[in-house]
């Protein structure tokens, strides 16, 4: 058998377009392509589109995009299954020649109705003897020997034995004629010369099919006779409660992590460190560092726990770490779907305050909400903050009214307007941090964001005092400044 190191290595990610592209099958990607980086080989992408029903065109282009936006460059065309049924259909014929395949009428219910109380469930063998050809109804089962075992050494997981007596009779083509994915799978890793099946530890339980079945194809020579693979199953992805990621419960769409504005860089970082570790210990690591570092052999069998939180941490750094041009870059598709129309915009005032901003977001999706106070005409006020620092605050009239006055004659600088409003704060004998609570709210419309003196003097003296007026109107019999 092929080990890892051993020559370049051809590996593959087999996804099925079925809808979002999940983080596990990420991960799956990134190994892979790691393996085949370091090797100097080839990784290669299958796209497993036999089920026309569950399929769609735009999911396939989801697929690939994912890939493109991780840095997961493939080398060649992406093979499709679907366009590969001549191929399957010889590999079936070949193995109903060699009476690896037996034809078998049994439907669920008649399997189920057979089934002896306290017996194990799955398929007994019925029609293995009977001799049945093609019909209506009737499928194609392979023949796992009776005795035995089948066994192979995984490299994450060590030596691994299934005991033929605990494999049933698997359906290889339906009674429909669709060929089932565990047939497919073996087929396509044959034909494409696939040193490394690197995969979720799901698939487990189909490896020792799959191996029955690559043994009874190469005896057949219908595909050659390459050595098996080099298996590899990567530990499960968990929640906090250690628990397999379900979609229906926990947040594992790509697509949704890279609409919130996470980096690319970021999150293959993360990725990488879901059940690997260089062994320095470090985990700040570009993709060239993790090809050079890489060991299979490395992967813990341990589930590994997707913690959104440290993913999170793991981008605010990369955004923090960027120059200011570049996060002005990558914050621009999220300005364009911003709250306010196209001429509103102002990019050199958004260049201003992007320094400030880059130090306080965790995803580029929180950039607008920083910023908008800019761009809209009037801030949208966060009733919440305007409750906490302005409706219960007995001096917020006075602190809003006192600032407006001051500010129509102080220069217009972060520095002077924020010594100016030092001067307010101490002749009403209050703490800044409390004089200028109610000022950011009326001019940014909330209680956090960034520093308020540099927003106010991005957002200009006339807008600045306009909003401390508009703030006193609605508090409503707030002393006007003269």
């Amino acid at each position: 058998m092929a080990g890892p190191g051993s020559g370049p290595a051809r590996v593959r990610i087999a996804p099925s377009p079925t809808g979002y592209f999940h983080v596990g099958t990420a991960r799956t990607a990134l190994f892979n392509w790691l393996v085949a980086r370091q090797s100097e080989g080839s990784f290669l992408v299958r796209i497993e589109d036999t089920d026309a029903e569950r399929n769609r065109e735009e999911w396939v282009e989801q697929i690939l995009d994912a890939l493109r936006w991780l840095g997961l460059g493939w080398d060649g065309e992406p093979v499709r299954q679907s366009q590969r049924g001549a191929l399957y259909q010889e590999a079936v014929d070949a193995l109903v020649g060699q009476g690896a395949l037996y034809w078998c009428s049994c439907t669920r219910e008649e399997v189920e109705a057979r089934r002896l109380p306290g017996s194990a469930p799955g398929y007994d063998g019925y029609c293995r003897e009977r001799g049945l050809g093609p019909g209506s109804g009737r499928a194609l089962r392979f023949a796992v020997p009776r005795e035995g075992a089948t066994a192979f050494d995984d490299v994450v997981r060590g030596p691994v034995r299934f005991e033929h007596s605990s494999i049933e009779d698997f359906v290889v083509v339906r009674s429909s004629g669709q060929v089932l994915f565990i047939l497919a799978n073996t087929v396509d890793d044959m034909e494409m010369g696939i040193t490394h099946v690197i995969r979720g530890e799901e698939h487990l339980p189909n490896t020792p099919k799959a191996v029955l079945l690559w043994e009874a194809l190469s005896r057949a020579g219908r595909l050659g006779r390459p050595p098996l693979p080099t298996f590899a199953h990567l530990p499960l992805l968990v929640n906090e409660r250690r628990q397999k990621l379900s979609k229906r419960r926990d947040p594992v769409a790509l697509e949704q992590y890279r609409e919130e504005g996470y980096l690319p860089q970021a999150m293959v970082n993360y990725l990488g460190l879901l059940g690997w570790a260089p062994r320095d210990g470090r985990e700040r690591l570009e993709l060239d560092e993790m090809v050079a570092e890489f060991k299979l052999e490395d992967v813990n069998s341990s589930p590994a726990y997707f913690d959104v939180a440290k993913l999170r941490h793991f981008n605010a750094e990369r955004i923090r770490a960027m120059d200011t041009a570049a996060f002005v870059r990558a914050c621009r598709p999220f300005l364009e779907r911003a709250p306010w129309g196209p001429d509103a915009f102002d990019e050199a005032a958004f260049e201003r305050l992007a320094p400030l901003v880059q130090e306080r977001v965790e995803t580029l999706g929180q950039v607008p909400g920083l910023v908008d106070f800019v761009f809209l005409d009037r801030p949208e006020i966060d009733e919440a903050s305007w409750a906490k620092a302005v409706a219960s605050d007995p001096g917020a009239a006075e602190a809003l009214a006192q600032a407006a006055a001051a500010y129509r004659s102080c220069p217009w600088t972060a520095e002077e307007i924020k010594e100016a409003t030092r001067r307010l704060a101490e002749r009403a004998g209050r703490k800044l941090a409390r004089f200028q609570a109610p000022l950011r709210v009326a001019v940014t419309g909330r209680s956090v964001g960034p520093p308020l003196f540099e927003s106010m003097e991005v957002l200009g003296r006339g807008r600045t005092i306009e909003r401390l007026e508009a703030a006193l109107d609605r508090i409503g019999g707030g002393q006007r400044p003269r």
